[in-house]
């Protein structure tokens, strides 16, 4: 008996930790799930690479290819449901989502976020600049967050959350350490959590 597998696609636009953490959990999980595509907004990434090298297809695609912003989402749509995609990971996509594909994947679309939202999330609130603005703040802790996306930035409700201490002499980069290598763990936990909801 064949069990259909939740056809997943990973939108990227960086080295591509979170996708290779979450592309052998699923394997180590045991998930009824696949990574059928890569999305990027870059043609050459750590992610397109590893998707290529792991036989997954890729899409590289950018409001630069279409006339209006209109065109590209509706592109975008399009092609997601030619590779007939259930769920959208965001991991380091460094673009808005256009509203088109939040509606069309509404509840099942996640990003993670190197904080513990509603804090230091929004526009601007990516990479360095988040951990930057935990220090300045005087946090004890901060952490990762795994969130469903709508159309604001990291305003989707919360789905899963992990706290990462934050010691004495810590700077920005050995935040941003602590802080990926807990969302390694964190974004699997979360798509698992996922798949149960969508599968209840």
């Amino acid at each position: 008996m064949t069990i259909n597998k939740t056809r997943i696609a990973l939108f990227c636009s960086g080295s591509g930790s979170n996708f290779k953490a979450l592309f052998q959990a699923i394997k180590n999980k045991q998930l009824a799930a696949e990574i059928v595509l890569c999305l990027s907004n870059r043609a050459q990434c750590g992610a397109m690479e590893f998707a290529e090298q792991n036989a997954i297809p890729t899409l590289h695609i950018t409001e630069k290819q279409f006339g209006t912003f209109d065109e590209f989402a509706e592109a975008m749509v399009y092609r997601l449901k030619k590779h007939q995609i259930d769920i959208i990971l965001l991991a380091g996509y460094m673009r808005k989502v256009p509203d088109a594909v939040v509606a069309a994947f509404a509840g099942r679309m996640l990003n993670i976020h190197p904080a513990l939202l509603p804090k230091f999330g929004g526009e601007g609130m990516y990479g360095i600049r988040v951990h930057t603005a935990v220090l300045e703040a005087g946090e004890t802790e901060t952490g990762a967050t795994v969130h469903f996306v709508n159309e604001e930035y990291d305003k989707g409700e919360i789905l899963l959350q992990r706290r990462v201490p934050v010691l004495p002499g810590d700077t920005a980069e050995t935040l941003a350490e602590k802080v990926l290598e807990c969302e390694h763990t964190l974004y699997p936990d979360a798509l698992e959590q996922l798949l149960s909801i969508l599968n209840a």
